[in-house]
């Protein structure tokens, strides 16, 4: 009997203590340095570094503000090139909008304020959908997008542009794609402006837009959307409750290997903020910073 109680006591203990451990992870910021090839980067772009965060997801209950707030911060102390936002700016509207829009508007605000060009594509919860079959909101979007280009921060859905530092004569060029859920992902209308054979990096939210990206096209895209699955087996970060919940295939976080055509290369960050309780295990939010070099 008394080995019973024990056993259960010990149990209780574990799981108080990975309850306590979830709780605090999101606040332990994972700052990851990869390096990305281009082909063909202009000279002024070999060394430089490309920051991408995503999914802040304000609004939702106990949301990451405070993370997210410290985050920029230390974008601003890194002073990268661009910052990359890969949408999800909010997590659930409600009736009224306007608080979970001025929110992250003032957050993201200090960025372009400090000289960081900053670009950001929608995700679903920018249209009000929590599931693909919700009805997406092009009101919600199409406020929030207006909202962030007031301060600087330009938001691309469905094209191109070229970033500053170009150097002689070939630029490099942004392709920002839009969401998916709402069926606003149109990769193909995103790199029409682009020359063939230009270097240029490409940033959606979602990672199944990336699948119908034309063979080297993307050498560097980026993506967030997954949380990385937010619960994740200590020493197995590739199993995830994604891998066990989800009937399509997974790509969680980091490099995603064999997906998506030949030449094209996939990122997806984690993100800061949640998906239906405000824990993370063993998925803390993550920065990414890429240090860009050119490729043969």
């Amino acid at each position: 009997m008394n080995k019973i109680k024990y056993t259960l006591l010990g149990l209780l203990g574990i799981f108080c203590l990975i309850l306590f451990w979830g709780l605090l992870e999101p606040y332990l910021i994972d700052t990851e340095e990869e390096v990305a090839e281009i082909p063909g980067l202009p000279a002024s772009w070999e060394g430089q570094r490309v920051a991408l965060i995503a999914d802040w997801q304000i609004g939702m209950w106990m949301d990451n503000t405070s993370t997210i707030r410290r985050i920029v911060k230390q974008l601003i102390e890194e002073r990268p090139a661009i910052v990359l936002i890969a949408g999800d700016f909010i997590h659930d509207p409600g009736k009224d909008p306007s608080e979970e829009i001025n929110k992250a508007v003032e957050i993201v605000r200090s960025l372009p304020l400090a000289g960081i060009p900053t670009y950001a594509v929608l995700g679903n919860h920018d249209y009000a959908m929590k599931n693909k079959h919700a009805p997406p909101d092009e009101k919600l979007a199409a406020k929030l997008h207006d909202a962030l280009e007031s301060v600087g921060v330009q938001v691309l859905q469905n094209e191109a542009v070229a970033i500053g530092k170009t150097g002689g004569n070939t630029p490099l060029y942004l392709v920002g794609i839009g969401a998916h859920w709402s069926n606003n992902d149109k990769p193909k209308v995103a790199l029409a402006p682009v020359p063939e054979g230009t270097p240029r990096l490409v940033m959606m939210h979602n990672p199944d837009s990336f699948e119908a990206l034309p063979p080297n096209t993307a050498p560097l895209a980026v993506a967030g959307h997954t949380h990385g699955g937010q619960f994740r087996l200590p020493f197995t970060p590739e199993w995830s409750w994604m891998t066990f919940t989800k009937e399509d295939e997974v790509h969680a976080d980091g490099w995603i290997k064999g997906y998506g055509q030949p030449g094209n290369r996939l990122y997806v960050n984690r993100g800061i903020g949640f998906s239906i309780i405000p824990i993370r295990l063993n998925c803390p939010p993550e920065v990414t910073l890429f240090t860009l070099q050119s490729s043969l």
